[in-house]
């Protein structure tokens, strides 16, 4: 069987649509059904678009993309007890040992997708969809933030959660005016447009400029109730990541996704500034997600705590695959709006409808 139309990249800014045969399953996988479901355009999937590659991870044969992602339940192995076919499904695409089938195999932009059954979390009545395909970018966002650098959806959906989990104070900072507009109505309390880079003036010499305007702006101190506990940056650029480490309060943490480094290879971190004695400051970082957060992420959508709907500005029938990756791409649609998340609909969905 065949009826699998799937979103092909077959190189560098080539992608088309191809039929491919239905998965076969195996005892505690399911099938999902995605021609009701949807699917979100994330960062790394216009990488891969762009340059074939993201990180070490290289495109070396025709590979369907996409990882955000929803849908309906189609088949079961015998071994499946947790769902059920005809129940509604975020699917978690992170199946980590590099190694099986599993992780070497293509992404969600497609019909029918194949995935252990564990990595299935049902959702509530309550939920489309739609919302279900944003539990990915969510779940990164569990690691919740005081100051996020960058107002893309992950960024944005960090704003959430810390505002969700009872942070008093969300800054966020970005380059694009619009973004921050969007943050402000979102979950951010603060914004900061950064200044511009002088000419002729280091990365390292910026942020320190920009930090103390930062400082300045949104009364930012060292200690006390006006400093900034933790630091999230979901950007990757490296201007971003010095002012992070300035900003962050003595014994603070800044928080670094890897998901945004990925393609960054050369980036340079100021090491006086963080291993300065009196700072203590904490530095981690996370790829992704890990255990429990997109149970998390479901039940802060369903207690509305957190809204999901309103990040998706722009959205595409599976047809149009191609133009909903370049508008990602460009970060705006020829009539100038501005792209926060843009949704695909599963094959024969009618957009209208959603």
């Amino acid at each position: 069987m065949s009826d699998n139309p799937s979103f092909v990249l077959k190189g560098i800014l080539d992608a088309e649509i191809q039929q491919k045969p239905v998965p076969e399953i195996e005892a505690n996988e399911i099938l999902v059904e995605l021609i009701r479901g949807d699917d979100g355009i994330c960062g790394t999937d216009v990488h891969f678009l762009v340059y074939g590659s993201v990180g070490d991870f290289i495109v070396e044969k025709p590979m369907v993309l996409g990882h955000e992602s929803a849908g309906v339940v189609s088949k079961v192995g015998p071994g499946v007890t947790n769902v059920k076919v005809g129940d509604r499904v975020a699917m978690e695409p992170a199946a980590t040992c590099r190694k099986c089938e599993a992780c070497k195999e293509d992404g969600t932009l497609t019909r029918y997708y194949r995935l252990p059954s564990d990595l299935a979390c049902p959702l509530p009545p309550s939920l489309s969809l739609e919302d279900g395909a944003l539990m990915e970018p969510l779940s990164v966002a569990v690691h919740a933030s005081v100051a996020v650098f960058g107002c893309g959806p992950v960024g944005l959906l960090c704003m959430a959660v810390a505002k969700a989990l009872g942070a008093s104070r969300v800054i966020a900072v970005d380059i694009i005016p619009d973004r921050l507009e969007f943050a402000k109505t979102y979950a951010a309390t603060d914004t900061f447009l950064p200044p511009s880079i002088d000419k002729g003036e280091s990365g390292v010499a910026f942020s320190i400029r920009n930090a103390q305007a930062m400082k300045e702006k949104l009364n930012i101190t060292e200690h006390g109730s006006r400093a900034i506990d933790l630091v999230l940056d979901a950007s990757g650029a490296e201007v971003a990541i010095q002012t992070g480490i300035r900003i962050a309060k003595s014994g603070g943490t800044f928080f670094q996704l890897k998901i945004y480094l990925i393609g960054h290879r050369d980036i340079t971190i100021d090491m006086f500034a963080v291993l300065q004695v009196c700072k203590e400051l904490v530095l981690r970082g996370s790829f992704r997600y890990g255990p429990g957060d997109y149970s998390l992420a479901i039940a802060l959508v369903a207690s509305g705590k957190v809204d999901v709907k309103s990040l998706v500005s722009h959205r595409f029938p599976f047809t149009q695959a191609c133009e909903a990756f370049e508008i990602t791409r460009n970060g705006k649609s020829p009539d100038g709006k501005g792209v926060i998340k843009v949704m695909i609909s599963g094959p024969d969905v009618d957009i209208n409808e959603v």
